[in-house]
């Protein structure tokens, strides 16, 4: 302690024994007491305030990022996109009638969007949809055919983007014995003539010749927006993967669907994702995992790269997000796989836009490390349904519920699975 210091606390408890003594005694202090203790008590603050070491950076950093402090507000919110139906003129649909193209066209007419749907079968079409509904043009059109498919999306006024949802499989329960049999050995025997290997780089490369897409109207210096959406599949490299890979990645490589591949539909959605890549146009690429109707739709979709994501998604979330990649510049030019985790009580919400988590992936064209991907698949496989949480276990049509219970899924014990495998 200084000397400075004692001075004052010395005066200090003098003064404050003259206002004691004089309180009990009822006297008046004097004028001369009554100064020094003014200046004594005024001395004694003014030296605790002036020579009291200064609050640190670091302290005054520590209140105000407080775990529990209330975060704060953003300085300038995210622009808003504009409505999509200012950013298309019309939309072709392929597949339109399928299970998940039906309610990507149900969304964009809801946005009041126009929708070209590219349909097999134009009366089974005018019983999924109004046929009345404006908005709405059915055309019966063969996505096996490089001409047909060209000629389809440059009639009535043509469209600027398109969303791919047909396949050359589809496991419809509304077809026949004899057309299933028919799709079958026709896809077996030509699996280069499939829809997915004809129309789906038919549809890019009459797109690429049409003027770029972009957010803002009449500028050349925007990102460009995607023209072809096409729907994948997760799965479709994993076929070709090395034995070693197979093996240290067995959680998603040893799949009923990998394991199994069917008629090598997973070989003929790799070869047309390629060749979407190579038409010239703005593309898009989404492969979803698991598509299950029963999955709770409304949960968050999470975005992953390398092929290496199992899981779950309802067809619902996964149309929603087939049409907001349309106005999503931060997707172009980019192939990626996406699940969801159950929106369990409202704690998992849908993000409000996709941008943010796919501004973070890679494009193609840069690709993605292998290091990267055996990460990305570690921490995946901690996000797969059920409680054993063993994929490579599954056999086709068992749910993991089933797994967990040790019961038989529909279509036999793993090993023994029919796939219901026909033409869409």
């Amino acid at each position: 302690m200084t000397k400075e210091i004692r001075t004052l606390m010395y005066l200090l408890a003098r003064c404050g024994y003259h206002i004691v003594h004089c309180t009990k005694s009822k006297k008046m202090m004097s004028p001369r007491r009554l100064a020094i203790t003014i200046v004594a008590i005024t001395a004694v603050a003014g030296y605790t305030v002036a020579f009291q070491p200064p609050l640190s950076t670091t302290t005054r950093i520590s209140y105000s990022t407080s775990l529990f402090s209330t975060p704060p507000e953003r300085s300038q919110e995210q622009p808003s996109k504009p409505p999509l139906s200012t950013l298309v003129k019309r939309v072709a649909v392929a597949g339109a009638t399928g299970r998940t193209g039906k309610l990507v066209v149900q969304q964009l007419l809801a946005q009041n969007v126009p929708v070209l749907a590219l349909v097999r079968d134009t009366d089974k079409a005018k019983n999924t949809f109004d046929p009345t509904n404006a908005l709405l043009t059915i055309r019966k059109t063969d996505l096996g055919s490089k001409d047909d498919v060209i000629a389809a999306v440059k009639e009535g006024g043509g469209v600027d983007c398109a969303v791919w949802c047909a396949t050359g499989f589809s496991d419809a329960p509304d077809q026949s014995i004899f057309t299933k049999i028919k799709s079958i050995l026709g896809f077996a025997v030509n699996s280069k003539g499939s829809i997915d290997a004809v129309g789906l780089p038919a549809l890019g490369e009459a797109l690429s010749k049409s003027p770029k897409r972009t957010l803002a109207t009449n500028s050349d210096k925007s990102s460009p927006l995607p023209k072809v959406v096409m729907l994948s599949s997760a799965g479709v490299t994993r076929p070709d993967w090395s034995d070693e890979k197979k093996l240290a990645l067995e959680g998603c490589a040893g799949i009923p669907i990998v394991r199994l591949n069917p008629f090598g539909i997973l070989g003929v959605k790799k070869q047309s994702e390629e060749e979407l890549r190579n038409c010239g146009t703005e593309y898009t690429i989404f492969r979803p995992g698991g598509l299950n109707d029963k999955w709770p739709a409304g949960s968050r979709p999470i975005f992953s790269q390398g092929d290496v994501a199992v899981g779950r998604i309802n067809r619902q979330d996964v149309a929603k997000i087939l049409v907001d990649l349309l106005s999503t510049p931060e997707a172009t030019g980019k192939t990626f796989e996406g699940v969801s985790i159950a929106n369990s009580d409202g704690y998992y919400p849908p993000a409000e836009t996709l941008s943010v988590a796919l501004d973070r992936l890679t494009l193609d064209k840069v690709g993605v490390s292998e290091d990267v991907a055996r990460a990305t698949y570690a921490l995946m496989q901690q996000l797969l349904p059920g409680e054993k949480q063993a994929a490579a276990e599954l056999a086709m049509g068992q749910t993991y519920e089933q797994l967990d219970k040790k019961e038989v899924g529909r279509l036999g014990e793993r090993g023994t699975e029919e796939p219901p495998i026909v033409k869409t």
